[in-house]
């Protein structure tokens, strides 16, 4: 808060000089200590003549005690924009017309200013793509980026789409959410305008939530549509808007194209679109979901609720800087499980993500150094680790020899998997539920470890196209169907461990593996014991995934079409290396080798990259691009048959060894 004490202002050459003496008043905080402080400022500011407004609007950028830049943008007037590229001139214009928030539109003006044109090329000539993931980018001044600008445009398409397609929306509804990030709440709150201004009833939480309590919120209170504002696990200059449909689970096509249309229809801001007043009609489902979400997990079966005797494990938790501590906490607590340790320095939200370069737990040991001195403090043997949204898991467990041993998605998942079948036939459950309508899925570039255990254990299981849009669709299917889908997972450490929330859920995820962990310790056993055991009963499943940052969509369109035409138009490589290839399947352009009519069995998709080879020596390799992150990534397995013992090891060793070589004869880094 200003209090302005004395200004003047004079010509001087081609600029007006204002200067303003103001007294400011504003909050430090130190950790968890706010502090009220008080302090004399001089601001002086020069002006171009040429750049007379009505109003000036001032943004001044205050770190650690000193005044650091001061930015002026004018008010209500129109912009002169000559930068010789008329369709950039008229963005501009169209711009400064819609934007009405004083920190972007400086950003613009400051760059036209400056003649950074090429700069506005990028922010203004191309917009941010709709797709199944929603939206995801840098939050900045833009149309390629996330500012209210681009979220009320985007809510305006979105909302109409929903119009369109529930004649019950205005009753039905819609759940909205937001996670600890900077923006997040100032999004959602315009998010939820829009919607009450077209008489929408509208769930606004007033809190930070899981990702998962938006799409658990959308079943239980029967809405047409959720959003989730956050960028999960990326970094802090990111976020992002994550839309849920009416069965709880994230949209898949054609809803995307549709609302992307809808949105390009919508771009201009509706009358009240800037209006978040109305906001205070929303309804709060904050305490209503929390209480039922944990009530409906104490229901499930668990082995806490009949142990013998107190849990010998010690768990250590990180929330990563994310919402997740107060929602595990929970969740233990409904799963009869001692509190874990809280890393101290990550359990509270902060959206600088101070002690991560990347908070994201998949990261490993850098992620989880706090992690590892925290339990080696407090003498515990596990860590469970949320990322920033809580809609994913990372464990590790300590091992004899001193080190820590990181589990990947894919080892979590196979555990899981085994852990899954294995209390549902401790439960009531099972008596009243054949094994021929039980199912487990995951996604095409995961392990295969589930359907080793469905193949033995007599029930189902079926892969999707990546991601949990497609499990969590697949599985509303199977339930309509009357079938029980007891898990799914992702090797990017996304674990459904139930269906009343049909996408990944870090936070049920955590306590379920608090309780296995339990269990084994009773029995005398560690995780990284069991992952043997499921191996020794299931086949060693060895993977290993990794990525390789690309920025350049040329770049990757130029590495794909030549794998497709590698030994001349549209024939595809024959060997890696001295590695015969078996088939080929290729889900951006339908083909699969392996069919007799050549045509993939899972849906196709031109908008993304993903080729999977499969090798004569039981190995798979799958190239894909992120549809969330410039990041090209592969995933190699390769299994052993139930019964054979091999060594993780010499498995590791080939599949370094053919990783070593797809990279250099595909990708040629």
């Amino acid at each position: 808060a200003g209090q302005l004490v004395k200004s003047k202002a004079a010509i001087s050459g081609e600029y007006i000089t204002c200067s303003m003496d103001w007294t400011l008043q504003y909050h430090t905080r130190y950790h968890s200590r706010w502090n009220n402080t008080s302090k004399q400022w001089n601001l002086t500011v020069n002006i171009p003549k040429d750049f007379l407004p009505i109003a000036v609007y001032l943004q001044c950028h205050i770190t650690r005690g000193k005044l650091r830049s001061v930015m002026a943008s004018p008010g209500n007037q129109k912009i002169d924009c000559q930068t010789g590229d008329q369709k950039l001139d008229e963005k501009i214009k169209e711009w400064l017309e819609y934007d009405q928030n004083t920190t972007t539109r400086a950003e613009i003006l400051n760059l036209l200013q400056d003649k950074q044109y090429d700069e506005l090329k990028v922010r203004l000539m191309n917009r941010l793509s709709f797709g199944t993931a929603g939206l995801r980018s840098k939050m900045g001044a833009g149309y390629n980026r996330l500012n209210d600008l681009t979220i009320i445009q985007s809510t305006q398409g979105f909302c109409r789409y929903l119009q369109q397609s529930f004649p019950e929306i205005k009753s039905s509804g819609v759940i909205i959410g937001f996670d600890a990030r900077h923006n997040s709440h100032r999004f959602a709150k315009l998010t939820a305008g829009i919607f009450l201004h077209e008489g929408i009833t509208t769930y606004l939480f007033s809190s930070i939530v899981p990702t998962p309590f938006v799409a658990f919120g959308v079943r239980h209170f029967k809405c047409c549509a959720g959003i989730m504002i956050t960028a999960s696990h990326n970094p802090k200059e990111d976020n992002g808007y994550k839309v849920y449909w009416n069965n709880g689970a994230q949209i898949i096509p054609p809803h995307d194209v549709n609302i992307k249309n809808l949105i390009t229809d919508n771009m201009k801001p509706w009358p009240e679109s800037w209006n978040t007043d109305i906001v205070n009609t929303s309804i709060d489902p904050y305490d209503e979901v929390f209480r039922e979400y944990f009530s409906i997990i104490k229901k499930r079966y668990h082995y806490g609720a009949t142990a013998a005797s107190p849990s010998k494990v010690g768990i250590v938790y990180s929330a990563m800087h994310g919402v997740g501590c107060k929602f595990s906490k929970a969740s233990f607590e409904a799963f009869s499980l001692p509190n874990f340790f809280e890393v101290k320095e990550q359990c509270e939200p902060d959206p600088e993500f101070p002690t991560v370069k990347y908070p994201n737990p998949e990261e490993g040991q850098g992620a989880l150094a706090l992690s590892i001195k925290t339990a080696k403090e407090n003498n515990c043997s596990i860590i469970l680790a949320n990322d920033p949204d809580a809609d994913r898991l990372a464990v590790a467990e300590s091992q004899p020899d001193g080190t820590w041993k990181i589990f990947s998605g894919n080892e979590i998942g196979a555990l899981l998997g085994w852990w899954s079948y294995f209390t549902f036939k401790q439960s009531d459950q099972s008596k009243a539920i054949d094994d021929s309508n039980v199912y487990m899925l995951s996604s095409t570039v995961s392990s295969t470890i589930l359907g080793a255990i469905a193949s033995i254990e007599g029930i189902n299981f079926e892969d999707t196209l990546t991601g949990f849009k497609w499990m969590g669709n697949r599985s509303d299917q199977l339930i309509s169907d009357g079938k029980t889908v007891l898990f799914a997972f992702e090797e990017a450490i996304g674990f459904m461990c139930d269906t009343f929330v049909l996408d990944k859920d870090g936070v049920h995820a955590a306590a379920v593996v608090g309780d296995m962990a339990r269990y084994l310790a009773d029995k005398g056993l560690t995780i990284n014991d069991q992952l043997e055991k499921v191996w020794d009963r299931y086949g060693r499943h060895t993977a290993i995934t990794s990525y390789f940052l690309c920025y350049s969509q040329p770049t990757i369109q130029k590495i794909f079409s030549r794998l497709r035409n590698f030994h001349g138009n549209n024939q595809y490589p024959t060997a890696c290396g001295s590695h015969k290839i078996k088939s080929i399947r290729d889900l951006t352009t339908g083909y699969d080798s392996s069919q007799p009519d050549f045509k993939a069995l899972l849906p196709s998709s031109p908008s993304s990259q993903m080729i999977t080879f499969t090798f004569e020596n039981g190995c798979i390799a799958t190239l894909r691009t992120s549809g969330t992150e410039p990041k090209l990534k592969y995933y190699v397995e390769l299994k052993s048959k139930p019964g054979v013992t091999t060594s993780g090891d010499t498995n590791n060793a080939l599949l370094q060894d053919m990783i070593s070589i797809l990279v250099e004869e595909y990708l040629q880094p």
